[in-house]
């Protein structure tokens, strides 16, 4: 999983956050199975593996990881209901590389769901629950932090408490109202869709560019703007936002980023949309 992957003076390794497996229909939404397992393996109980591969961005300026897995707070009965495949181990990862955990500037949350927040804290050798990277500014849409702090009915089973605990604005989380570029060539742009405040991210460097669009494509099966998940919240959003994105990154040639691919980390699409170079998990 920790491939690493050139983008002019960036270098990005994907990183084992954890696998679990979910629910196909909950994943593919309105698309019909016989569809989306086309491209899709799934389970005979009609679930599909998921990754879920923090990415480690080294810049000139900062190492930069963009969510952060599952984190290792699950409890057995959490690990059992969420059927936990792999093991989140980050922090192995991260070592592989010469680094700590205190080695980690920025941590970029796409948006608040345990599956890409649960790792911000961990728990510590003691039991007790600390940041997973003390040294590192956060960054996180007001709209979705507003969220966070105050989830509706649906998202509060998605949004924990414990994995943002120790998080203070202006001293390790720095909120971004819609786009900002936080580093040379690393830039935040809200999308909305799959939560209110779910954030894109672009990257471009030496004349290339990437770009990770967190929930709104998780895997290459979802290039078809109208493939989304159930559990969008603002499906049409999400429709949208792709429709838009999608047109920027075929255009500037740039590459896609995947979280939740467990086989395909990165690819670009022709201007049908479908992929025309990929880059596969070693």
């Amino acid at each position: 999983m920790s491939q690493g992957f050139r983008l002019g003076a960036f270098t990005i390794h994907w990183l084992q956050g954890g696998e679990f497996e979910v629910d196909g229909g909950s994943m593919f939404g309105v698309v019909p199975k016989v569809l989306w397992e086309r491209k899709c393996i799934s389970t005979p109980d009609n679930h599909v593996r998921l990754a879920n591969s923090a990415m480690l961005v080294q810049t000139p300026q900062g190492n930069v990881l963009i969510d952060t897995g599952l984190g290792n707070k699950l409890t057995a009965k959490q690990k059992a209901i969420f059927r936990v495949r792999q093991e989140w181990d980050l922090l192995a990862g991260l070592a592989r590389f010469g680094l700590s955990r205190e080695a980690i500037s920025h941590v970029i949350l796409t948006h608040g769901d345990f599956d890409h927040a649960g790792g911000v804290t961990r728990q510590n050798e003691t039991g007790g629950w600390e940041l997973t990277f003390p040294a590192a500014m956060h960054y996180i849409q007001q709209q979705e932090w507003e969220d966070v702090l105050a989830p509706n009915k649906r998202s509060a089973d998605a949004y924990w408490s414990e994995n943002f605990a120790g998080l203070a604005e202006g001293k390790n989380l720095r909120l971004i109202a819609g786009e900002e570029e936080i580093l040379p060539g690393v830039r935040l742009v809200c999308t909305g869709g799959h939560t209110r405040g779910h954030q894109a991210v672009w990257l471009e460097s030496g004349g290339e560019a990437a770009l990770h669009l967190g929930d709104l494509l998780p895997m290459p099966a979802y290039s078809n703007p109208l493939w989304i998940m159930a559990y969008d919240n603002f499906p049409l959003e999400s429709i949208a936002a792709k429709e838009q994105f999608l047109e920027q990154a075929i255009r500037a040639d740039a590459w896609l980023l995947f979280y939740h691919d467990p086989e395909i980390l990165a690819c670009k699409l022709d201007g049908d949309g479908a992929v025309r170079e990929g880059l596969c998990a070693e």
